[in-house]
């Protein structure tokens, strides 16, 4: 495929937000952890959900309760990826944040936006090599829950990134790790994003395509960030390709 004068031979899709709708969950849980916790400080801003758009979606966890924080003058001891879910410290209401997100997904059934499995279809039919790039460390078990784990030939989750210690979103060392490991440059790959922080990453990693799905943060914003087109809805893919 011909796309900007390069040549694209792989698709790179982040996942929450994408190719499921779990960051609906993801939203729902920092806003009942990040809510609760400001309530107890005092905060005279509450949290609400434009918070999520510009401080936490896109970003590993832990780096998305600094930013957060940050934005209303709080900080709390980093501590460590293993603190129990709490409030004393980053890494404890990290760890809350997502105890809250498995009690959403272990109760409510996942599935994929509709028309995610014929774009993957698609792409498949054409050559494409397909992979997911995603902040999450839960991107395997949500992949397994949509029936989608089998339409991708490589993850690269926040599981992944710690153990090979690659920098998260908006940096693109997890986009471009993904991209070499199928056996391609950032220029002969596209990415598809719905985070800010996403297409931040795909447009400094020097990405051949970078493609904006809208689920709320606004078109405008995608563009701004670096996106090449936006589009409503993944299915709008198969018109642009």
């Amino acid at each position: 495929m011909e796309r900007a004068g390069q040549r694209i031979g792989a698709y790179l899709f982040d996942l929450d937000g994408v190719l499921t709708p779990t960051a609906e969950l993801h939203r729902r849980a920092w806003a009942a952890t990040i809510g609760a916790f400001f309530e107890r400080k005092g905060v005279a801003e509450p949290y609400c959900e434009d918070d999520y758009f510009r401080y936490i979606d896109g970003k590993p966890r832990f780096e998305g309760v600094v930013s957060v924080l940050e934005s209303r003058g709080l900080s709390l001891p980093l501590g460590s990826i293993g603190d129990p879910p709490g409030i004393g410290s980053i890494g404890a209401l990290g760890n809350q944040k997502n105890a809250a997100f498995a009690c959403i997904l272990a109760r409510e059934p996942i599935a994929p936006y509709p028309g995610t499995e014929a774009v993957l279809d698609g792409l498949a039919a054409a050559g494409m090599r397909l992979a997911v790039v995603s902040s999450s460390k839960n991107a395997v078990p949500v992949l397994e829950a949509a029936g989608l784990a089998d339409r991708f030939e490589l993850v690269v989750d926040g599981v992944l990134a710690a153990r090979e210690r690659l920098i998260g979103k908006p940096s693109p060392e997890t986009y471009c790790y993904a991209a070499d490991q199928l056996g391609f440059e950032p220029a002969q790959a596209a990415v598809v994003e719905d985070a800010l922080s996403g297409v931040e990453a795909a447009r400094a990693g020097g990405f051949g395509w970078v493609v904006g799905i809208d689920r709320g943060v606004g078109a405008a914003a995608l563009r701004a960030a670096g996106a090449d087109c936006v589009l409503a809805n993944l299915p709008d893919l198969l018109e642009s390709f």
